[in-house]
């Protein structure tokens, strides 16, 4: 069965779509069954991939439930990657599922037929609390949360894992953290530093030992429609993610994630 994972920060711009593009990515590399969900309406995890409009559907498509996974995935230039494109449609979501009875596990039961035709299903949610990011967590086994190291990106970690707790006791009582990733990390700023050591003293080993380093060419690849990992692989962003996919594969063959 597809181990399936949300990954998630209601503050924006901490490396959210990036993580989920090149962990894909990496782990697409290594042979793994891989399918990226765009569940954002920006849509940046489809641009990311060089796909700039679908004729096919987008998940906005699923979750008005006219269309299935099937007839919406699409094939990547990357062998085992397929991606569920977004699109700016999914910005009327919200108030088009308002009437919708159990709106919360639409994404859970679209993928049901889908468990045996995927290693891994990675969701990138949008950065805020609303019925999409809620389907996001309700389908999923574990969350990975990237997280900046910076002051109000740890206050905004404590509000998330709340919500992950409320979401589990409600809706999903499967749900668990996956893991905490530092991204944009600068060693030489004395607040990365603080934050990385209380983040580790708060949550131990739930926390990464992989962090993602601020790297010029992690910004450059997305204008190209490349993850980094094909724009630059030498460079030390792709190296990074390398290593964040060898420590997943690790941490979830530990965890016996697909038994739980």
């Amino acid at each position: 069965m597809s181990l399936v994972i949300t990954i998630a920060n209601q503050k924006g711009g901490v490396g959210k779509t990036t993580t989920a593009i090149n962990l894909s990515t990496a782990l697409a590399a290594v042979k793994k069954r891989v399918l990226l969900i765009d569940f954002d309406p920006q849509n940046n995890a489809t641009t990311g991939l060089g796909i700039y409009s679908s004729k096919k559907g987008s998940s906005y498509d699923l979750l008005l439930q006219s269309k299935t996974v099937s007839e919406i995935i699409m094939e990547t230039d990357i062998p085992g990657l397929t991606l569920l494109p977004s699109d700016i449609n999914l910005i009327g979501a919200e108030i088009e599922l308002a009437q919708i009875h159990n709106r919360q596990s639409i994404l859970k039961r679209a993928l049901e037929p889908y468990n045996d035709m995927f290693d891994y299903i990675i969701i990138d949610a949008p950065p805020s609390m609303g019925i999409l990011t809620l389907n996001a967590l309700v389908a999923a086994n574990g969350v990975l949360v990237p997280l900046q190291c910076e002051y109000y990106a740890l206050e905004g970690l404590s509000q998330l894992l709340k919500s992950i707790q409320q979401i589990k006791k409600s809706f999903n009582e499967n749900l668990k953290l996956f893991g905490v990733l530092l991204t944009m990390f600068d060693k030489r700023n004395a607040l990365n530093l603080s934050v990385s050591s209380d983040v580790k003293t708060h949550l131990g080993n739930m926390v990464f030992n992989t962090v993602i380093p601020r790297n010029v060419k992690v910004s450059e690849a997305p204008s190209h429609g490349k993850p980094v990992l094909i724009y630059d692989v030498k460079c030390v962003g792709s190296q990074a993610y390398m290593e964040l996919a060898k420590e997943f594969l690790l941490k979830e063959k530990e965890s016996k994630w697909r038994k739980n």
